[in-house]
């Protein structure tokens, strides 16, 4: 059964019964429709907790498919079985790889987020919201300049870029303001993907919407003739763009096919964006669980590198534990087997593709936090592979757990719950990679050394001058965002495993001032992804019913 007809036969809770469950009464709500609904702010639970964090991560995504969002719901799911007071805490799905490589985005089997559906495609608006006010600033910005331009802004460095929920590679460079004097001023421009915009990264780290405001108002936008930056508290828009978000600011509420709840809120890609749902999601599941459960996006040496050394010192919590989703389907892909012969029992490639595992870990260690392999099972996997797997991160010191989410959904995942909670047990003492007073150019060097297992970095020009000014502004005491593929620990897609010796190439710095990180841009990276040949919209369809199919 595919798994859009599995969300639809399932039977959900009313979403008032699911906020009950957390202490949530009716009026702390925005309800839209039956099975969704908006937490008020500011969230003012009726009982206060000290929630653990569990973090989930995995190894360097491969065609083969590691599950981490699977696996986040199903442990999910186990945590209730055992009667623990849980929630899960995820990103909305983008529209761009919904109908683009991977179809949705909510799980699979019988580990999903439900309404399945709805939350795949325009769910309650956040991204609606977020393209509108991003745009809606880009035009502003170009009122301005045609108005007289009093801020002196150089029409050829204008940074702030449009952005459309959608891959579309024909707008990544675009020429605007064409067709005479009514229609604007000509200049070159671009769009990003929604999800990588600045906007997205501020829903994401904004703690009220005080600090949105406080955060849109340190935008900039762009940098006159003589290289001064202009902000958008300059442009006297911030109350405008601000007023845009109040609604999409405001975590969303679901729950899983076993009616866990569930915090969907903000969807930053962790390959060219920081890659974590918002800190409101998260603080909000903390203060009214026990146990929160939340995901980085891709594999540990982005998303979970972001959550630590971005997102956590915003949180204020670092990971009680952190869970690395693994398959031996993609370790033997990272031991060089390809995806057609993936079903074969392949013991020797799986020792060798072990190595970017092995990698994870270390770099999840270093943080000095615990972790757990939870082993996403696989029905071509074999008894002799997962044996093996498991002894392999044995002689790492890391307990490994097989589970089958999929299949059985928290049924499958009680023996991994058991040992996280265990893990949630031990004493951590969280060491950062970098500090803020490191430059920007130690901040760099430590991700691709340390985490990356690089040798060294080379930067390009513009991204040398770049560095230069950002000194100079004061910028480099901020921290850094790689925008790096998701598929090799490398800035390069074809090196598997644990690639040595390999230098990162950093072409140019993007500064996101209202977000408080710069962005490093990597090797060939794109902040607007292409569709592929088939889109996984070519197999979506509606019935004249109304009933989708198709999506995943």
């Amino acid at each position: 059964m595919k798994d859009i007809e599995i969300a639809q036969q399932s039977k959900m809770a009313k979403i008032t019964d699911i906020a009950a469950k957390i202490g949530l009464n009716a009026d702390e709500i925005e309800q839209y429709g039956t099975y969704k609904a908006k937490i008020k702010l500011p969230v003012v639970p009726k009982v206060k907790t000290k929630g653990k964090l569990i973090l989930v991560t995995a190894t360097n995504p491969t065609p083969a498919g590691e599950g981490k969002s699977t696996v986040t719901v199903g442990l999910g799911d186990a945590f209730s079985l055992l009667k623990k007071r849980v929630m899960i805490a995820l990103r909305e799905p983008s529209l761009g790889p919904v109908m683009g490589m991977k179809g949705g985005a909510t799980g699979g089997g019988y580990s999903q987020v439900v309404p399945m559906e709805d939350i795949n495609l325009h769910f309650t608006g956040d991204m609606h919201a977020l393209t509108t006010a991003n745009n809606t600033l880009a035009a502003l910005v170009d009122n301005h300049i045609y108005q007289g331009n009093k801020l002196h802004i150089d029409q050829r460095r204008v940074i702030w870029k449009r952005v459309l929920d959608i891959n579309d590679r024909a707008l990544r460079h675009v020429v605007i303001g064409l067709g005479g004097a009514m229609q604007g001023i000509p200049r070159e421009d671009g769009f990003d993907i929604t999800v990588a915009s600045e906007l997205m990264a501020i829903l994401c780290l904004a703690v009220d919407i005080a600090d949105l405001k406080k955060r849109i108002g340190q935008i900039v936008v762009g940098y006159t003739s003589t290289k001064v930056p202009v902000t958008v508290d300059q442009l006297g828009v911030t109350g405008a763009i601000a007023l845009l978000l109040k609604d999409a600011i405001k975590p969303n509420l679901v729950q899983t096919l076993a009616h866990t709840p569930a915090i969907i809120h903000g969807g930053p890609f962790a390959n060219i964006a920081h890659g974590c749902n918002s800190v409101l999601a998260t603080q909000t599941a903390l203060k009214l669980a026990d146990y929160t459960l939340t995901e980085a996006g891709f594999g540990a040496d982005l998303g979970a590198e972001k959550f630590m050394d971005i997102k956590a010192p915003v949180l204020g919590k670092t990971p009680d534990t952190v869970v690395i989703v693994a398959t031996v389907r993609a370790l033997k892909m990272h031991g060089g087997v390809a995806k057609k012969d993936l079903a074969e029992e392949n013991i020797p490639a799986l020792q060798q593709g072990y190595i970017n595992l092995q990698k994870h870990i270390a770099n999840m260690k270093r943080y000095n936090v615990p972790v757990v392999v939870a082993i996403n099972q696989f029905t071509s996997d074999t008894l002799a592979e997962l044996t093996t797997l498991q002894e392999l991160c044995a002689n790492d010191n890391t307990p490994a757990i097989v589970a089958d989410v999929w299949g059985k959904g928290g049924n499958g995942a009680v023996a991994l719950a058991e040992k996280v909670l265990a893990s949630c047990e031990q004493k951590t003492d969280f060491k950062p990679l970098y500090v803020a007073d490191d430059a920007l150019e130690t901040k760099i060097n430590k991700i691709v050394t340390e985490i990356y297992g690089g040798a060294k970095v080379e930067y390009g020009m513009k991204a040398k001058r770049q560095l230069r000014r950002f000194k100079e502004l004061g910028w480099d005491q901020l921290p850094v965002c790689m925008a790096k593929t998701q598929y090799s620990l490398s800035d390069n897609p074809k090196l598997l495993g644990a690639p040595a010796d390999f230098t990162i190439h950093v072409r140019e710095f993007v500064p996101k001032l209202g977000a408080q990180f710069i962005v490093a841009l990597t090797g060939n990276v794109l902040t607007m992804p292409g569709l592929p040949k088939q889109p996984a919209a070519n197999g979506m369809e509606l019935s004249d019913d109304g009933t989708i199919s198709g999506l995943y």
